[in-house]
């Protein structure tokens, strides 16, 4: 076992993908001779030159049109879009392009490449650097949605998404770059691309999460088992698919669910996560599925960002109104 950051463990998992697969690229800005501005890059351009880890304009449209190009040519691109803000100018190639080539072809082209977006709050950026727009693209037919929320899950998933044929977006909790964990760089992925994890068993109730907010999750869940209720944490991992069967199966267990995550509640992932636990596991609910997540605000400057984002006792307050009902 090796002890590294969550941007550690993504950069070993690049270097991994670029030694196994000459075909592997990473493109971006700023991704080369600076390694990143997160510095997840780091070294990979010195170890593997310039003509496999491109340093690209400041051009997410073309960052990505290239990307798709070479992805029809038989590499395997990997393209950072440096903030998740700046994936807007990039939005129409990846919906109208990349998503649908593989039914506009019948299924006789493929597009494997993966889009890196550093997402979500908590480090006190300006704006347009702390937004979540992961539902956008979870919302897309023929794009697949991932997020790591741990070191370990962040070296085996990168892994996974840049092996798939399927484009994928791999949004990365850009807070939680710096927390560490263990990580087995020689283990075989323990759990596929598109599968949830029970990370906390309980059960009083089920607390599903993705990415950032798994920590802030499991935080709740230690405060509420001081309080004598036990939390199952399940971290979704994968946006697109989801992996209903497991939260199915945890709420037929516990009969409450609350879904977190940073974006805003409406029309955000949560919803869906409702309404589809809702219809699998209505007999079995013992309260409505509740939703924690952010305002339907635009993102506020960062000194108010500690009351948009979901904290513990926003999670908590739900999971009380769930044990309440």
């Amino acid at each position: 076992m090796t002890t590294l950051t969550l941007a550690g463990a993504i950069n070993a998992g690049l270097r991994r993908a670029l030694e196994r697969d000459p075909k592997v690229v990473l493109m971006g800005e700023d991704v080369g001779a600076l390694g990143g501005v997160f510095r997840v890059t780091d070294t990979l351009q010195k170890d593997f030159g310039g003509a496999r880890v491109i340093d690209t304009p400041l051009a997410e449209s073309g960052i990505v049109g290239t990307a798709f190009g070479l992805a029809l040519r038989g590499y395997r691109p990997v393209c950072e879009i440096q903030f998740d803000g700046f994936v807007y100018p990039a939005f129409d190639q990846i919906v109208s392009q990349v998503a649908k080539i593989h039914y506009r072809t019948e299924g006789r082209v493929r597009a494997p490449m993966t889009i890196r977006i550093p997402f979500g709050g908590g480090i006190g950026a300006v704006e347009h650097h702390s937004e979540s727009p992961e539902v956008y693209f979870a919302h897309t037919a023929g794009l697949r949605v991932v997020s790591p929320s741990s070191p370990g899950d962040a070296f085996t998933m990168i892994q996974q998404a840049i092996a798939d044929d399927d484009p994928v977006l791999f949004f990365e909790p850009k807070r939680r770059y710096w927390e560490r964990g263990e990580v087995d760089l020689d283990a075989p992925p323990g759990l596929e691309l598109y599968r949830a994890r029970i990370v906390r068993a309980g059960s009083d109730a089920t607390v599903v999460a993705y990415g950032p907010m798994v920590a802030t999750a499991l935080t709740a869940a230690d405060e509420a088992e001081r309080e004598g209720h036990t939390l199952e944490v399940i971290d979704l991992r994968s946006l697109s698919p989801i992996d209903f069967d497991t939260v199915e199966a945890s709420v037929r267990r516990t009969g409450r669910l609350v879904v977190v995550h940073e974006a805003p509640v409406f029309a955000g992932l949560g919803a869906e996560i409702a309404a589809r636990i809702t219809e699998r596991c209505f007999y079995q609910l013992e309260a409505p599925v509740l939703r924690v997540g952010g305002f339907a605000t635009p993102y506020p400057p960062a000194k108010l960002e500690k009351y948009f984002l979901p904290d513990p006792d926003r999670i908590l307050d739900a999971v009380d109104k769930t044990l309440a009902a």
